[in-house]
């Protein structure tokens, strides 16, 4: 019953704190998610194509360079883009000022 009770404090407490906290996610944040998504999007779309109309014949147009190259790079630089987006935390102008006061 005592774990109960100190629970229902504890979350009514939290509740209290929620409403001062800073969002998780800020505009940067939201702009650099949204750049990485184009950017995985545009490697998509690179890798498309190369389909032949009769599956017996050989179409050396799969071995090209934007599939080979250009298309991985793209997908792997929108993954580190979507990375550094989540993990990004861009500091407030009060941050900068108390840590220039310190």
């Amino acid at each position: 019953m005592a774990n109960v009770i100190s629970t229902q404090k504890k979350s009514s407490a939290n509740e209290n704190n929620q409403g001062k906290r800073p969002p998780l996610f800020r505009k940067t944040n939201y702009i650099l998610m949204i750049v990485g998504a184009i950017v995985l999007i545009v490697g998509y779309i690179c890798l498309r194509g190369g389909a032949v109309s009769d599956p017996n014949t050989f179409d050396g147009e799969i071995f090209n360079a934007r599939r080979l190259v250009v298309a991985p790079i793209l997908m792997f630089a929108g993954l580190v883009i979507e990375v550094v987006a989540i993990m990004w935390h861009p500091r407030s102008k009060k941050e900068l000022d108390e840590n220039t006061e310190a």
